[in-house]
C-alpha cells in the first residue's frame, strides 16, 4: 500500500504528519510512504511548485495525501510557478476528475454554527463536484469590445461523457448510501446546464434504486442554509460545486474538521486512486506554532482508506476516534479549545 504524502507549505507539515501517525497507529500491513515537495517549498527547493520527481511519486502510489500549498513569500511570482498551481498540476495530471466534499456538523458542535443548532444538527451533506471541466477550463481571454472597453471572457462548456462519469461516481454513491440523489445546475439560463441536466436523467436510467432530484444552483444555496436535511448527496459542475461545498463549510462552522477527496478513473489493486486533502490552506499566520487542528487531515486520511484502499472498518474507526475526542472535549483553538497540534493527534490516536 504506497502512499505519496505531499505536506506542502505552512500548517501543512504538521497537520499531514499528525494525520501520517494516525496511519500508523493501525498498523496496516504493507504500508508504504515516500515523501516529496510540493508548493512554495518546491519551488524553493526545485524551482517549481509541481516538479517531476514530484509528480512521478504521486504516479507511483496507490494514492496521495496532501497537506496544504500557499507560501506569502512567493506571492510576486508568476501565476504559473505559484504554490497553489501544484494543486491543479496534480488534479489535471493524474486526472482527478471527481471531488467529494462531506459537510457533518459533530455532535456537540452546533453552536460553532451560523445556523440555529436544530437546522445545523440536520446538516450531513456529500457534494460531488466535478472537477477537470467548466469554465475553470474553458478558452479565456482579455480583449476589446467594438467600443475600444477593456473585456474578459472565459468559456463555459460540458461534454456529455464529461457529465456521464461524474454522474456514475455520485449514482454510485448514492446507491451505495441508499438515499436520494440532488443535481444541482442553471438550465433556466445556461445550455450547458441543459446538457447536464438531459444527460443525468439518462445515466439515472442506470440507476433505478437512487430518486435524481434537480435544483437550481441559487435555489440549492438558500435551501442548504434553510432546510439542509433534504439533502444527502449533491452533485453539480465545477464552478458551482465551488461554491456550494464554501457554503456547506461555513455552515458547519469550522474549516478544521472538513476532509476531502479527488478521485479519477484510475483503479489500482486496492481501489481508486485519489488524492487526499483537508479543506483549509496554508495557514502560515500559525505555520511552526504546533496551534492547528490536524482534525481535517486525519478525516482525510480516513477518507483515503475508504475510497482508495477499500478498508471501510479501518476508516470508520478513525472517524469514530475523532468523534469521540471531540466529545470528550478536545479542542483546537478554532474550535475554541486550547489543544495543540500533536496533543489533538495524540488524543486520537488513543481513542482508536
Amino acid at each position: 500500500m504506497k502512499i505519496a504524502v505531499l505536506a506542502g507549505d505552512g500548517i501543512g507539515p504538521e497537520v499531514t504528519a499528525e494525520a501520517v501517525r494516525v496511519l500508523e497507529a493501525l498498523e496496516l500491513p504493507g504500508l508504504s510512504l515516500a515523501h516529496a515537495d510540493v508548493g512554495g517549498i518546491a519551488y524553493k527547493n526545485h524551482g517549481h511548485p509541481l516538479p517531476p520527481e514530484t509528480l512521478a511519486t504521486a504516479r507511483a502510489a496507490d494514492a496521495v495525501l496532501f497537506g496544504a500549498v500557499g507560501d506569502p513569500d512567493c506571492d510576486a511570482l508568476e501565476r504559473h510557478l505559484r504554490p497553489e498551481q501544484a494543486i491543479l498540476g496534480l488534479r489535471k495530471e493524474l486526472e482527478l476528475f471527481a471531488n467529494l466534499r462531506p459537510a457533518r456538523v459533530f455532535e456537540g458542535l452546533e453552536h460553532l454554527s451560523p445556523l440555529l443548532p436544530e437546522i445545523a444538527r440536520s446538516l450531513d451533506l456529500l457534494i460531488v463536484r466535478e472537477l477537470n471541466g467548466d469554465v475553470y477550463f474553458g478558452e479565456k481571454g482579455i480583449g476589446e469590445t467594438a467600443a475600444g472597453a477593456r473585456e474578459g471572457w472565459d468559456r463555459m462548456s460540458y461534454s456529455e461523457p464529461e457529465v456521464r462519469r461524474i454522474a456514475g461516481v455520485a449514482f454510485r454513491a448514492a446507491a451505495q448510501q441508499g438515499v436520494g440523489l440532488m443535481s444541482v445546475d442553471k438550465a433556466n439560463v445556461l445550455e450547458t446546464s441543459q446538457v447536464w441536466r438531459d444527460t443525468m436523467i439518462e445515466v439515472a436510467r442506470d440507476f433505478d434504486q437512487v430518486e435524481l432530484g434537480h435544483m437550481y444552483v441559487d435555489n440549492a444555496a438558500m435551501q442548504i442554509i434553510s432546510n439542509p436535511a433534504q439533502f444527502r448527496i449533491m452533485v453539480t459542475g465545477n464552478l458551482f460545486g465551488d461554491i456550494l461545498s464554501d457554503l456547506a463549510s461555513a455552515a458547519v462552522g469550522s474549516i478544521g474538521l472538513l476532509p476531502s477527496a479527488s478521485l479519477g478513473a484510475r483503479q489500482t489493486d486496492f481501489g481508486t486512486y485519489g488524492l487526499f486533502e483537508p479543506i483549509h490552506g496554508s495557514a502560515p499566520d500559525i505555520a511552526g506554532q504546533g496551534k492547528a487542528n490536524p482534525m481535517a487531515t486525519i478525516l482525510s486520511a480516513a477518507m483515503m482508506l475508504r475510497h482508495s484502499f477499500g478498508l471501510e472498518a479501518e476508516a470508520a474507526r478513525v472517524e469514530s476516534a475523532v468523534g469521540r475526542a471531540l466529545t470528550d472535549g478536545v479542542r483546537g483553538l478554532d474550535l475554541g479549545g486550547e489543544a495543540g497540534c500533536e496533543a489533538i493527534g495524540a488524543a486520537v490516536r488513543d481513542r482508536l
